[in-house]
């Protein structure tokens, strides 16, 4: 997953501004460290993600992102 992509997921999900909030604040429960010191440490960004769905209880739906017509371009 590329850190774009990665990011869009958040923005998706969460908004903009609380997306924002949460790479940089929350910590993994799984992990111990933040999403933002695994993403700067090189993790996979994908594992994170889902790390992210699984604290945050995302349903299993919506753990790809918006299905809309911009992504197909």
């Amino acid at each position: 997953m590329r850190l774009t992509e990665f990011h869009q997921l958040i923005e998706d999900e969460f908004g903009r501004a609380k997306g924002r909030h949460l790479v940089h604040s929350h910590v993994l429960a799984s992990q111990g460290v933040t999403v933002g010191e695994l993403v700067d440490a090189g993790a996979d960004l994908r594992e994170v993600w889902l790390e992210i769905c699984r604290d945050f209880d995302v349903p299993e739906g919506r753990r790809l992102g918006l299905d809309t017509p911009e992504r197909w371009r």
